[in-house]
């Protein structure tokens, strides 16, 4: 395209970013007129190869706006291209439009919820990695970053990561505005630093004056043949470009123009051309995604488990992931360092090209498995429980976008023993809880652990499944069935006075309970809450109508566990005695510690006779 058409784009652009903020009253006008310049010679300067019909089409490249703060912008790029109208982009910020504050899967050409800076590079990793390693297709990520982001460190997880594996099919484009929200950023206009720091991670660095048309569209253009390292375009931009009361100054972050001060500004910015039509390069042949085939399959289809056997929970989780394998054909499995922990070694020596490293990096792995999940992957990412809150941001935005995440969490609660508070995962139960439409799976042996597993597999969304550390007896049959949201009541009868509920590592020691108290006459029930959330409300107040005393005993922390779970379900229906982690945990064994917390059998024996009705 010639260079005059896409200066009359990018003024386009910034006529609305500017007058649909206005229209809202709020957003963030100056930091979309800065990148409109780069913007708009990437989708209509010819490199970038997308279909506007069908923006999920498997062969577009994909943009992701990290700087999700910028979707002003982001929503005027479709407009010369038909994929969205002026009247639309008058929307902007209002109550039902798709055109939301900050980029949301709402819009047709979103690839995923941004806004929370630091997290588009990973994403975007992920879908490189998709395309290059997996599907084979030769479409390009971009992502569009701000330079007060860089600041984040799973920006730089990402940098490293998209280096260590090649990805040549990334670009970052960073726009270096100098001024963040409440001033200069930390290396304002010394672009010297970025590109040392990026090349000092692999990458190959273009700089570019950011308001320069053809050197940028030069820029994208020497990207497509930089090979076996991903690419960073690093341009200079201003910050309010093209309205000189706007341009450079601090105070603007975040705030849009008044009608009076938005006339001022468009006559600056002079005569646009509403009616302007353009178009992104189609993409050519039609390329269909190469199923990797497994070198081998070690995996056995089934994995059986006897009643009485040992096996922790987290071996079952591995050799799941292996089971699993050999039907799902778009699973994926991510680990960070721990596979020898996690057992998703097991998956790795069957499927050594589904399998990715991911290094002690947890922000960037959940990222990456974003990433993957919105290009058609199963991503299942396995860590310590207690490693996952570091990625509890990232986690959080997966949960707005209805991609299928399955995490897994080893070494959860005092369980583990000696290694220390500092390895013990205690408030992950809580955090997963709280992800907009997740799921909390906690299995007690290698049997529901199995089932579970695939039934994670198949939920839309966040699915968390806690495992643990030390090996447990089986007490399931193998036709059991875990249906995400029930529970299973193990032990019951008429007389029974209270119900213990328990979940994972404590269900044994409720077991052992229910066998003492059975010798002395006492008589309780037992319930297995392998379904954290959503949990089994109907059999739970049941219980609490027959027992009339439920006591939860876990190894977590009160603040958002089962106890509360349980407690927001049953509603004040009956008595409810939380027994979980209230003190600070140390090294110890296992049963010391379980012991130490007050949620081992002894414990639960304790709070049934002093709450129960024979109390």
């Amino acid at each position: 395209m010639e260079i005059n058409k896409l200066q009359k784009i990018a003024k386009l652009l910034r006529y609305y970013s500017l007058t649909a903020t206005t229209a809202a009253g709020s957003g963030h006008p100056t930091s979309s007129l800065s990148a409109a310049d780069l913007m708009a010679a990437l989708v209509y300067g010819g490199t970038f190869r997308f279909d506007i019909k069908r923006p999920g089409y498997k062969n577009n490249d994909r943009l992701i706006f990290s700087k999700g703060h910028a979707s002003p912008l982001f929503y005027s790029l479709f407009k010369p291209a038909g994929g969205v109208t002026e009247k639309q982009l008058m929307t902007l910020r209002k109550f039902g439009s798709p055109l939301e504050g900050h980029p949301t899967m709402e819009f047709a050409f979103t690839e995923a919820p941004t806004g929370s800076l630091g997290q588009g590079l990973s994403v975007g990793a992920g879908m490189a990695l998709a395309a290059k390693y997996l599907d084979r297709l030769p479409y390009r990520a971009y992502v569009l970053l701000g330079d007060s982001e860089l600041a984040e460190g799973s920006c730089w997880e990402a940098m490293a990561f998209a280096a260590f594996y090649k990805l040549d099919n990334l670009v970052a484009i960073v726009d270096v505005n100098r001024l963040g929200q409440r001033g200069e950023t930390m290396y304002g206009y010394e672009m010297s630093v970025y590109k040392k720091r990026a090349e000092a991670f692999g990458w190959k660095v273009l700089e570019v004056p950011g308001h320069n048309l053809a050197r940028i569209v030069k820029a994208y253009e020497q990207a497509l043949a930089v090979k076996s390292r991903p690419v960073m375009i690093l341009a200079k931009t201003v910050k309010g470009k093209g309205v000189k009361f706007l341009e450079n100054k601090d105070g603007w972050h975040g705030k849009p123009l008044s009608p009076d001060e938005l006339k001022k500004a468009l006559k600056e910015l002079g005569a646009v051309d509403k009616k302007l039509k353009a178009q992104p390069v189609v993409p050519g042949r039609d390329f269909a995604p190469s199923l990797i085939k497994a070198k081998n399959y070690l995996a056995p289809l089934k994995t059986v488990y006897k009643k009485g056997d040992m096996v922790a929970t987290r071996k079952a989780y591995g050799q799941a992931l292996a089971r699993l394998g050999v039907k799902l054909r778009d699973m994926v499995v991510l680990d960070a360092e721990v596979s020898n922990s996690t057992y998703a070694e097991i998956f790795k020596a069957s499927f050594p090209e589904r399998f990715f490293e991911m290094y002690i990096a947890e922000q960037n792995m959940v990222g990456v498995a974003l990433g993957l999940a919105r290009r058609g992957k199963i991503p299942f990412l396995s860590t310590f429980s207690a490693f996952l809150t570091r990625a509890f941001d990232q986690l959080r935005m997966a949960g707005y976008a209805d991609a299928r995440l399955i995490c897994s969490g080893s070494h959860g609660g005092v369980s583990i023993g000696q290694d220390g508070v500092s390895q013990m995962g205690l408030e992950d139960i809580a955090q997963f809880r709280s992800i907009w439409n997740s799921i909390v799976l906690y299995p007690a042996d290698a049997v529901s652990c199995d089932k579970l597993v695939e039934a994670a597999a198949g939920y839309k969304n966040v699915s968390y499944i806690r495992t643990t550390r030390s090996a447990t007896r089986v007490i399931y049959g193998p036709n059991e069935k875990f249906p995400v949201g029930g529970c299973k009541v193990l032990r019951q009868s008429r007389k029974d006075t209270a119900t213990v509920v328990a979940a994972g590592i404590t269900i044994f020691e409720a077991l052992k309970a229910y066998e003492s108290l059975k010798q002395q006459g006492i008589a309780v029930r037992v319930i297995d809450l392998y379904s954290v959330k959503p949990l089994d409300g109907k059999t739970l107040l049941t219980a609490a109508k027959e027992t009339g005393h439920l006591i939860t005993v876990e190894d977590h922390y009160p603040a958002g566990g089962i106890g509360e779970a349980v407690a927001t379900a049953i509603a004040g229906k009956c008595q409810l005695t939380s027994l979980a982690v209230r003190k600070l945990p140390r090294s110890g064994t296992p049963e010391e510690l379980l012991a130490y917390e007050g949620i081992d059998a002894a414990a639960i024996e304790s709070a049934v006779k002093k709450f129960s009705k024979i109390a």
